[in-house]
């Protein structure tokens, strides 16, 4: 592996992603369109097998282990996404794995890591008290931990953007949510290795904007976390996706919660599609800045789909 994945990475990749999973559906949306005022595309990461996209970097990973290490198994932490994708990837090549969720996290998630065979121990008030415990669980055990920003992670990600590419070549401006990084980062190395002049826009939670300070201020600063949206939930930024997004990410938007719960309603109107809040955020940014986008061809990245039935309730009764 390099310091930095490249495009060459992104494409070795597809093997290892199609072996067990198709590419996602681009849509385009007449009248969502319309309410924002421009041509209007939605990925649809939401239809993976485990609703996210992260599944595709646990693909990845997987494939590149050793003999010794799928013997000793993977340790991660997760709000719910990323463990979703380590519990898939793990099952479908027959290795243990264990996951840190932290106490209070999506039940519908915690279920799901279960149902996929991955042992789910709660830990810690937050994602970040999680991923520091067990951390140190998997140096124990002699295990792989899995980071939510390791390379394998944003070579299986990236894929997803060549499927954006490959449906529609003239695409100009993509959002896409941030919170590890693994997606915003891929995506930019996707989409700048192909067509640099396509504008890539991160999107992340005024209530938990801790990757945001660090690319505007340029040094890693730590944030209060106090977003529902647990797919961009993170009160550490990550120095390698940090250093990827300076790079290649041409804007980094900040968006209220409020805002987000507005575009989960819109989205299942308007799509029929349920998105979580990280999955929404992009809507949430379009809507926000909707001036500077009149006129272009815009891809909103729908990360995700898993959200709770209780947090729908409460959304859809406000």
């Amino acid at each position: 592996m390099t310091d930095t994945p490249t495009i060459h990475d992104i494409y070795a990749a597809r093997p290892h992603v199609y072996r067990y999973l198709r590419p996602t559906p681009l849509h385009h949306y007449a009248t969502l369109s319309d309410l924002v005022g421009t041509q209007i595309y939605i990925k649809h990461e939401n239809h993976q097998p485990v609703g996210a996209f992260k599944v595709r970097g646990g693909l990845v990973m997987a494939a590149g282990l050793t003999t010794e290490q799928r013997k000793a198994g993977l340790f991660t932490a997760s709000t719910g996404n990323h463990g979703q994708s380590i519990a898939y990837a793990a099952r479908a090549n027959a290795i243990k794995a264990t996951i840190a969720v932290p106490e209070g996290a999506n039940p519908g998630k915690v279920a799901a890591m279960r149902g996929l065979g991955a042992e789910v121990i709660l830990h810690g008030e937050d994602f970040d008290s999680a991923r520091e415990w067990i951390t140190g669980v998997a140096a124990e055990k002699g295990g792989t931990f899995v980071g939510p920003t390791d390379e394998p992670l944003i070579h299986g990600v990236g894929t997803y953007t060549l499927e954006i590419l490959d449906d529609l070549p003239d695409v100009e401006v993509i959002l896409v949510p941030v919170g590890a990084g693994s997606g915003a980062s891929a995506t930019s190395i996707v989409a700048k290795s192909i067509h640099p002049g396509i504008k890539v826009i991160g999107v992340q939670s005024a209530q938990a904007p801790a990757m945001h300070l660090s690319w505007q201020s340029g040094n890693l600063m730590t944030a209060q976390m106090e977003t529902f949206a647990e797919g961009i939930a993170t009160r550490v930024p990550f120095e390698n996706t940090q250093r990827i997004m300076r790079k290649y990410l041409d804007d980094f938007l900040l968006v209220d919660d409020a805002d987000i719960e507005d575009a989960i309603r819109i989205l299942l109107e308007h799509t029929h599609n349920l998105a979580e809040g990280a999955g929404a955020a992009p809507l949430a940014a379009a809507l926000q800045i909707k001036d500077r986008l009149a006129g272009k061809k815009v891809v909103l990245v729908m990360s995700g789909g898993n959200l709770s039935v209780e947090r729908l309730k409460g959304i859809l009764s406000r």
